[in-house]
């Protein structure tokens, strides 16, 4: 209740501070950005006639970059995580040829915020985040990134908010079919269709589309592993990973303006499909794959369905003096994996090695996330600025059941038992939100500018296996952005905000997870509290003619309260289980010990059972810089190029000395150019892709991971106004992912460099070509 009256009370002081507010007048909108909104009416007509789409100038106030899907097209993206890794900044931490947890600067997944149409989904991740590789590029009209957000967005994005704006009616005309079918490296091929139309009904204007599409990825890795670094070999795996499935997606847009109203429906649904197939031979020599260096045959099979979909309405109307926006919102992520691991091990001590053991593990995962949100808002004109406020409404229920059977067979040559008796965790997490916001913006000749006060309040419930917690936690997130029209083509900007980032809820749920870190276990925390960060952007922005645009911003995010592992205090069962051998082994050769006999053993542990904790403290910065324009200036309106460059860094101390944040980028870079041949109704392009190093550590290991470069290209033909053929190339330079693993059992040994393992892994996939023919009526 205090909560809600500090809530209300806020509005009512910052309400009563605006009504001396600067005069403003209307802006118009960028040549640059009135061209590329004009041709979104022209759907994919634009791309069979074969135009050039550059980067969009928008006229937000906060620093947005928008890109419309025809920016992405001529690479035949096949989902929204094909299109982002073209963005500034955006780094993925994925294997080859996948693109799911978006990290915007570098940071994990879970500190960039992924919208659709403006509102927060529920995804899979522990760490809250979504994996944009669900959504089909087909649906999509615009990505933009947000660096830094206003009052009237959801303040958990301290990396900035990526938000994936579909298709809609009211701005798409016509319609297209598209057909295609892509070869992986291992013969494979896979189709892909899409239609998607629109037109008048009921007043109104409605859109439908629907696609399906064929993912598949085989991948070959090797591990090599070691005592320790250049020490003493230990063993070789060789495994196949085949991902196999499709993508079946549908979404409907209806939308109806009335004298001073306007009413809008949408709904996406997605569903996924997918089996990954594992195979892993495990063998005692650097080369040989000959039976007498077989140590381990592992075989897993993960069937995969999972379910997205999302329900908005939105009705804006002119009302009490300005303009009022009611919307509500429904989106929920269904999980259903049953996941089975089967491996045989044999003795290494004999000569061939001899069967030593046949076991089998399977996992039922059952995971429903679903939100519903409302917002009711308010926009008017108070004196000559304009004052936005409204509260967002958030309601959260994660349920998740684990199911986990273990059976081993006794006898060489035996099938394995039936998989009957599961052991189930189950645990719910409902959170709550109540969200008021206010903003107001205005101008003042050539300087434009936005201020605003979100505050945000959150109910958490956390259930685990018939025992409950509850937690409540709130923050004042204010805002302010600036925006100084140097010139009709160059401007600057200045923002600053705060930000924060919710637990991960692997790390919430007091879920107790044996050897999680080497020998120590780890158990949850459902009294942490979120990460805050104060956050300064500056760019500056240059208008290229009228189609180009080249930018450069500089970061800095200033982390507090950042959720770290902490030692619990108790000793691991691992330590436990030590100290009883110990007492047995003395036991025996003193049977009639006590406690009290000299020489009794003393449990000295050396691991633990660590939890979550709001400990720590970072800082992230970098410079980011982009480009995108025709070469016009050279006598070459007909090729454009796309250069961004994003260099990131940030420092974090854990308690092991200085580190950067775990797996962030080094640097993202994206190059590439696109040639229009008019005379031959024929286009080409290439774009070039490289992303820095990562590094991670945690307690008991430490990972390094490099990419190799990603080259992809394109090649089209263009027939009258309605057909287009493409043929594109991705991982032409079949790229490969390397990963360096330092494992310890203790954290004692990790400060010592005493190693448990090292392990040098290497993944690589191959190339993939894609023939797709569009049709535009």
């Amino acid at each position: 209740m205090k909560k809600n009256l500090l809530a209300l009370g806020l509005l009512q002081a910052i309400a009563a501070t605006t009504l001396a507010a600067t005069p403003t007048q209307s802006h118009a909108q960028d040549a640059v950005a009135t061209t590329n909104t004009a041709v979104t009416t022209e759907m994919e007509r634009m791309v069979v006639n074969g135009q050039i789409v550059y980067r969009n100038r928008t006229d937000d106030i906060a620093p947005v970059l928008s890109y419309d899907l025809e920016f992405f097209q001529r690479f035949e993206p096949r989902t929204v995580g094909d299109m982002l890794k073209r963005v500034p900044s955006v780094a993925f931490l994925s294997d080859v040829l996948e693109y799911d947890g978006a990290r915007l600067r570098g940071l994990d997944a879970s500190y960039t915020q992924i919208l659709i149409n403006g509102k927060k989904v529920p995804g899979g991740g522990e760490d809250r985040s979504f994996y944009v590789d669900r959504i089909p590029a087909e649906v999509v009209e615009r990505i933009e990134i947000v660096r830094s957000p206003s009052a009237n967005r959801s303040g958990d994005a301290v990396a900035g908010a990526i938000n994936i704006v579909l298709r809609d009616a009211y701005e798409f005309d016509g319609g297209y079919v598209r057909l295609g079918a892509s070869r992986f490296d291992d013969g494979e091929v896979k189709p892909a269709a899409a239609v998607v139309a629109s037109g008048d009904l009921g007043g109104g204007r409605l859109l439908g589309g629907i696609s399906r599409q064929g993912r598949y990825n085989p991948k070959q890795k090797l591990s090599l592993r070691y005592d320790a670094p250049g020490g003493e070999f230990q063993d070789r795996e060789e495994q196949s990973d085949t991902r196999d499935g499709d993508d079946t997606s549908a979404n409907l847009s209806w939308v109806r303006e009335f004298d001073g109203a306007k009413l809008a429906l949408s709904g996406l649904y997605v569903r996924t499909d997918r089996t990954e197939t594992e195979h892993s031979l495990e063998f005692n020599d650097p080369v040989s794959s000959a039976r007498e260096n077989l140590l381990s045959i592992n075989d897993q099979v993960e069937d995969i369905r999972q379910d997205n979909f999302a329900l908005k309405a939105e009705l804006d109307v002119d009302m009490a003096g300005g303009r009022t926006r009611i919307d509500g919102s429904f989106s929920r992520y269904d999980d259903d994996t049953v996941s089975t691991e089967q491996e045989t091990g044999f003795d290494d001590d004999d000569t061939p090695p001899s069967w030593d053991g046949f076991e089998g593990v399977r996992t039922l995962t059952a995971l429903r996330d679903d939100e519903v949100a409302f917002t009711l808002a308010h926009q008017r004109d108070v004196g000559a600025a304009k004052l936005d406020f409204g509260v967002d409404y958030t309601g959260k229920d994660r349920d998740l059941a684990l199911r986990v059977s273990e059976v081993e067979a006794e006898e060489e040559g035996e099938l394995l038992p039936p998989y009957e008796d599961f052991d189930l965790t189950a645990s719910t997490i409902e959170e709550r939100r109540i969200d008021p916001y206010l903003m107001l913006t205005g101008q003042s000749g050539n300087l434009e500018w936005e201020t605003g006060l979100r505050y945000e309040t959150t109910r958490s419930d956390i259930r685990v296996d018939g025992e409950q917690w509850d937690n409540d936690y709130s923050a004042l997130l204010p805002s302010a952005h600036l925006r100084w029209n140097v010139t009709d083509a160059d401007r600057l900007s200045l923002s600053l905000a705060r930000t924060v980032r919710r637990p991960d809820f692997n790390y919430l749920a007091p879920v107790f997870l044996e050897g999680e870190y080497g020998d120590n276990d780890f158990i949850g925390n459902p009294l942490l509290e979120q990460e805050n960060a104060w956050g300064v952007d500056l760019g500056f922005e240059h208008r290229l003619g009228r189609q180009g645009v080249v930018g450069v911003n500089v970061f800095y995010r200033d982390v507090k309260d950042l959720i770290e592992l902490v030692n619990h205090g108790e000793p691991s069962a691992t330590a436990l289980e030590d100290f009883e051998d110990e007492v047995e082994d003395f036991l025996e050769d003193n049977p009639d010990a006590t406690p009290d006999t000299p020489g009794y053993p003393v449990l000295e542990a050396d691991s633990f059972v660590y939890s979550a904790a709001n400990v720590g403290d970072g800082k992230v910065y970098g410079v980011e810089l982009d480009l995108s324009t025709p070469l016009t200036a050279f006598g070459m309106p007909d090729t454009g190029v796309f250069l961004n460059y994003s260099w990131l860094d940030s420092k974090v101390d854990d308690g092991l000395g200085e580190r950067r944040f775990n797996n962030q980028a080094r640097y993202v870079l994206n190059v590439g150019f696109i040639q229009d041949l008019e005379s031959i109704n024929s286009s080409f392009g290439i774009s070039y892709r490289r992303q820095g190093g990562a590094e991670s550590r945690v307690i008991g290991e430490e990972v390094e991971t490099t990419y190799g470069a990603d080259l992809e290209a394109f090649v089209e033909k263009r027939f009258g106004e309605s057909w287009s053929v493409r043929l594109t190339g991705n991982n032409l330079l079949d790229a490969k992912k390397q990963e360096t693993f330092h494992k310890f059992n203790t954290r004692l040994d990790q400060i010592e460099r005493s190693y448990d393992e090292f392990e040098l892994e290497s993944e690589q996939s191959g190339r993939v070509y894609q023939l797709v023919v569009r049709y535009a009526f």
